[in-house]
C-alpha cells in the first residue's frame, strides 16, 4: 500500500490538486499576495523637480516684460525720438500681458482667468486653477520664474511711477500708469485663481469639521440635561 501511495505522488491526508481547475490548494493560494507597486508619485515627484519643460515658453513670460523695463531705462540712448519709444515700450507691454495672460500661466502654473459676456449683457470674470495634480503638472523651477517674475516686475514700474512724480517728467506718467495697470491685472488675476482654489479646499475642510463638532455637541447637551436633572432632584 505505501509504494502504491508514493507511486500516485502524494500520501493520504495531504491536499493534492483540484480534480477540475488542476490548480494548488488554497493554503499555498492564500499565502501568495499581490503587490502593487505605485511608480506614478515617483515619477510625477521626478517631473516637478525637473528644470524646465516648456523653455520657450519660461523665455517669453520674462521676455518681453524685461524688455519693456530696459527700453524704458535704455530709450534716451538709441533714440531721441519720445514717441518711437512711447510706441515700443507700449507695445512690449502689451504683448507681454496677452502672453501671460493667455498662454504662460496656463503651461507654467496651470492657472486661467478671463472675461466673459453672458446673453444678457452681462460681464463675467472667471477665474480657473488645476485642482487635481495630473503628470503635466508644473515643475518648481517653472512656478518659482512664473511667480517672482509677476512680482517683481509690478513692483519695478511702481518705484518708475515714484521717480517720474519726483523728477517732474510727467510725460513718462501715463506710459508708467499704464505699465502698472497691465501687469497688476495679470497679479490680480492669478493670485485670485490661486487663493479661489485654497478657498474652495478650506471651504471644504470647515465643514468636515463642523459636521464631525455635531455629534460631539449633542453629547455636551446629554451630559449637562442629566447634571441639571440630578440637581433638580438633589433638591427636592
Amino acid at each position: 500500500r505505501r509504494r502504491r501511495e508514493v507511486r500516485g505522488g502524494r500520501r493520504r491526508g495531504s491536499p493534492g490538486p483540484s480534480p477540475l481547475t488542476g490548480s494548488l490548494p488554497q493554503a499555498l493560494v492564500d499565502d501568495t499576495e499581490d503587490v502593487s507597486l505605485d511608480f506614478g508619485s515617483e515619477e510625477e515627484l521626478a517631473l516637478r523637480k525637473a528644470k524646465i519643460r516648456y523653455p520657450l515658453a519660461t523665455f517669453f513670460h520674462l521676455f518681453f516684460r524685461v524688455s519693456a523695463i530696459i527700453t524704458y531705462l535704455f530709450c534716451d540712448w538709441f533714440s531721441n525720438s519720445f514717441v518711437a519709444c512711447f510706441v515700443t515700450i507700449l507695445l512690449l507691454l502689451s504683448f507681454d500681458f496677452w502672453s501671460v495672460k493667455n498662454v504662460t500661466g496656463r503651461l507654467l502654473v496651470g492657472l486661467r482667468w478671463w472675461n466673459q459676456i453672458d446673453e444678457d449683457g452681462k460681464s463675467h470674470w472667471v477665474f480657473e486653477a488645476k485642482r487635481v495634480p495630473t503628470v503635466a503638472a508644473s515643475t518648481e523651477a517653472e512656478a518659482r520664474i512664473f511667480w517672482l517674475g509677476l512680482i517683481i516686475c509690478p513692483v519695478i514700474w511702481t518705484v518708475f511711477f515714484f521717480s517720474t512724480l519726483f523728477s517732474l517728467k510727467l510725460k513718462w506718467l501715463a506710459l508708467v500708469i499704464a505699465g502698472i495697470s497691465l501687469q497688476t491685472a495679470n497679479l490680480y488675476g492669478y493670485i485670485h485663481c490661486k487663493l479661489g482654489g485654497q478657498k474652495s479646499i478650506s471651504r471644504v475642510t470647515s465643514r468636515l469639521f463642523v459636521t464631525a463638532d455635531v455629534p460631539k455637541r449633542q453629547t455636551r447637551r446629554i451630559s449637562e440635561d442629566r447634571i441639571e436633572e440630578h440637581g433638580n432632584t438633589g433638591t427636592r
